[in-house]
């Protein structure tokens, strides 16, 4: 009976170790594919972030233009078109910057769904130890 005992016990050892190996590489699996859509995220929002500033810089020169010119000419119709095409621009600017901020901020590099996971199983583990 001892013999048989321990050759059941060896046999649960060796499942554990192997539970515990594949569970492991399904949860690595989970971390690398979380992280990468979080990066992925982070780098769109960036995008639109320099995206932004680039229509901030043209607003600016619009602005500026519209500026000289209306002083220019006191009458204001060139510097008016210009003053409305940089207000465009200016709004479209913000809208992005807006959005690119709060792409950055939504997104974590913290992997939260792996995290769970890994609760889950300790819990399960846990669970199978102590019944």
């Amino acid at each position: 009976m001892p013999d048989q005992q321990a050759q059941t016990l060896q046999g649960l050892v060796a499942e554990t170790l192997r539970e515990s190996t594949s569970l492991a590489q399904k949860e690595f699996a989970l971390f690398r594919t979380e992280v990468s859509d979080n990066l992925k995220t982070m780098v769109m929002g960036l995008a639109m972030m320099v995206a932004a500033a680039v229509f901030a810089i043209a607003a600016i020169m619009l602005f500026t233009e519209a500026l000289v010119e209306w002083l220019a000419t006191v009458v204001g119709s060139e510097a008016l078109a210009a003053l409305i095409v940089g207000g465009v621009l200016l709004l479209i600017a913000v809208g992005l910057a807006i959005y690119g901020r709060n792409a950055i901020s939504s997104a974590s590099l913290a992997p939260k769904r792996t995290m769970h996971s890994l609760q889950r199983d300790g819990q399960v583990l846990t669970e199978r130890v102590s019944g």
